[in-house]
């Protein structure tokens, strides 16, 4: 199932950042989870739509894409 969250923070120069969830707490994002064209970032505030998967270090966001509306 897809859930919608909020970047709280993305290190570009890094690669990664955190999402913050509808309940508040934060899922870890990597860039090449960020499925768009051309260089994979993302903005703080920006809303993002990802499916959640569970790897050795906990939560993390997957197949993260900007919403159209």
């Amino acid at each position: 199932m897809r859930e919608k969250g909020k970047v709280k923070w993305f290190n570009n120069a890094k690669g990664y950042g955190f999402i913050q969830r509808s309940d508040g707490s934060d899922v870890f994002v990597h860039y090449s989870a960020i499925k768009m064209e051309g260089y994979r970032v993302l903005k703080e505030d920006q809303v993002v739509e990802y499916e959640l998967a569970e790897g050795e270090k906990g939560l993390s966001a997957h197949d993260v894409t900007v919403p159209t509306e």
